[in-house]
């Protein structure tokens, strides 16, 4: 079909990059399960591997399943192009890699998913690169950690565990300002709830283990490119701009244009790091897709319920979702994020630690596993899991702290999380 304006989100979400399949006429998107592809002859062959012709030559750059997924998540998020790999976290280096370099630093939110700052403190140090965290609500901090070795800006739309929103537009005309591009994690908000590209963001990239699939069965990751972001405007991004000496000198920028970015991403990020989604993989998140509104609207709507009632109960000192009318993003959600604040949020428990603990190990319903977005209801105790590496200091800027448990909320019927939640407490309180 033809991605033109007039399709809605419902249609685009099953529809966008979907053809029926020109050898069988199968209607859902095959499993190309092959390494390889027969070239035409040796002129075709040279055109592919010279960036001269768009084709397939080999599944650790191309692949038709996949590069469906890269065209709908394109499609719903608003950009060019997307480039698809094996992990949320893979998503991250590849959005940065052709933007820093040894001594090159990006400014990051403070309110990121723990692995997130793990990998931007820790493991980006062995690349030469290193990061600059700083409250994303304090816009002046952003300006002032922003120097001249800054080459990107990066925050997340909801925030991990916390579920905080990002004013992303104020963010963005921070980068803009400086000439830097601004890299947008939407894994928690996914395009139904928040489209980063609208609001100004350069770069977009997901988790396709969370909600886009949605069912805990894919691990995965995608780079959406908006295609708005000049790359030659200075000469802070010499990957883009410059010439590229393992293709002849060919520019990417001058060459692609818009499409600068995804071209680098497949033809050098992909072909060197090797982060490559299996096509198995894009098949299952093209089918979570397909229910992807449906699922977020009774996410949403569960997680309000679920929040309201935790916030009135006795043996709760706080609960941080931003979509209750008590919380001081309640004025930014309704701006920025119409449809909803999603469904991951963190409750503070009156009886510290220990209660924490008693009370994951006592439900029934909710899982105690490492993941978040999955249909059913989730909970990890984040200071002892995934943010048990951060600092004590780091845990509560993150929203993240010893008497915090994160829930992720699922599309189960609410009365029954919220009566899985009672018996749980009572439990962790006895």
């Amino acid at each position: 079909m033809s991605d033109t304006p007039q399709y809605g989100f419902d249609t685009l979400q099953i529809h966008a990059g979907a053809r029926p399949d020109p050898a069988t006429g199968a209607r859902q998107t095959p499993i190309y399960q092959t390494t390889a592809y027969v070239f035409r002859d040796a002129d075709h062959a040279a055109a592919l591997f010279n960036l001269q012709e768009v084709g397939y030559i080999y599944s650790r750059l191309t692949n038709p399943t996949v590069a469906v997924l890269q065209e709908r998540l394109a499609t719903l998020e608003g950009g060019v192009g997307a480039v698809c790999c094996s992990s949320g976290h893979a998503a991250q280096i590849m959005a940065l890699f052709p933007l820093m370099g040894p001594g090159k630093n990006v400014v990051a939110s403070t309110r990121l998913y723990g692995g997130t700052i793990t990998q931007f403190s820790q493991t980006i140090k062995r690349f030469g690169w290193s990061a600059k965290f700083v409250d994303f609500d304090d816009l002046d901090a952003v300006r002032e950690a922003i120097d001249d070795d800054t080459r990107a800006i990066f925050g997340e739309s909801i925030s991990n565990p916390g579920g905080y929103v990002t004013d992303i537009r104020a963010v963005a005309d921070v980068a803009d300002a400086a000439g830097l591009p601004l890299i947008i994690d939407n894994t928690s908000a996914t395009p139904y709830l928040c489209r980063p590209i609208e609001q100004g963001a350069t770069l977009v990239v997901h988790s396709l283990t969370k909600f886009l699939t949605g069912n805990g069965t894919v691990t995965g990751g995608v780079i959406v490119d908006s295609g708005q972001f000049d790359w030659s405007a200075s000469d802070k991004f010499p990957s883009l701009s410059e010439p590229e000496s393992a293709y002849h000198g060919l520019k990417f920028h001058e060459t692609f244009g818009p499409l600068a970015f995804t071209f680098h991403g497949i033809a050098v990020g992909l072909r060197d790091l090797g982060m490559t989604l299996n096509p198995q993989s894009a098949h299952y998140t093209l089918m979570g897709i397909e229910t992807l509104s449906l699922r977020m609207e009774r996410h949403v709507q569960n997680a309000e319920t679920v929040a309201k009632w935790l916030e009135n109960d006795p043996r709760v000192a706080s609960v941080t979702y931003a979509g209750l009318d008590s919380s001081p993003y309640a004025e930014r959600v309704s701006r920025c994020y119409p449809k909803g604040a999603g469904a991951l949020f963190t409750v503070q428990l009156k009886d510290g630690y220990d209660a924490c603990v008693k009370l994951v190990d006592s439900l029934e319903i909710f899982s105690h596993v490492a993941n978040l977005g999955d249909t059913r209801s989730l909970i990890i105790h984040s200071a002892s899991t995934t943010h048990r590496q951060l600092t004590p200091e780091q845990q509560e800027a993150a929203g993240a702290s010893p008497d915090m448990v994160r829930l992720s909320i699922g599309i189960e019927d609410a009365s029954d999380l919220i009566a899985d939640l009672d018996q749980g407490l009572a439990k962790a309180t006895a």
